[in-house]
């Protein structure tokens, strides 16, 4: 299905394909002038040997959950989402990242290769899909979630970091520390 729709790109890389769609997503969201000729497949190679070589990774063997980790640890800036499939909840890795630059890949587990979805509606056949909870639907509606967080009733609701962060003064926990700044605010 990656090469029927347009709101997706298709990676033509054999080798190097994770990071290679990195590239190419982050330069079309930077609006990076080498972006179609990194689309192409061109010019692109010195760019992914350089970040191969800062993130300290070998991917001949291929890409899977602890590289995809890396990679979100180096660039911390966006928040990567791995789909397997073309269903807003078939979420294959997702971290808890705050960051409103979201990078979403497509993997074809027959073939083991990434593809760099563009337009997320447009890719699942959707007019909206929040991305708060990914539930996809025909129309932009307040859903159940409502997109507030809990802890400090701000809107979108904060990512939780791992661990929650302790206030003395009411004696409650928060999310992460942009959550607890809000709480004080």
């Amino acid at each position: 299905m990656a090469h029927l729709k347009s709101s997706i790109i298709e990676i033509r890389a054999e080798h190097n394909c994770l990071a290679h769609a990195l590239i190419t997503a982050i330069a079309k969201m930077n609006k990076v002038s080498n972006y179609q000729t990194y689309r192409k497949g061109n010019k692109i190679r010195p760019v992914v040997a350089s970040l191969l070589e800062a993130t300290c990774l070998d991917l001949t063997n291929g890409a899977g959950i602890p590289e995809i980790i890396r990679f979100q640890e180096h660039f911390h800036e966006y928040k990567i989402v791995v789909y397997d499939c073309l269903q807003c909840d078939s979420i294959l890795f997702e971290r808890q990242v705050e960051s409103p630059e979201r990078i979403n890949l497509l993997y074809d587990d027959i073939y083991r290769h990434y593809q760099v979805i563009t337009n997320f509606t447009g890719a699942m056949a959707k007019r909206y899909v929040c991305r708060a909870c990914n539930k996809g639907c025909h129309h932009n509606f307040t859903n159940a979630f409502d997109q507030t967080c809990s802890d400090c009733m701000t809107s979108p609701p904060c990512a939780f970091v791992g661990f929650r962060i302790p206030c003395g003064e009411c004696n409650r926990h928060f999310r992460s520390q942009s959550c607890y700044d809000n709480h004080k605010k």
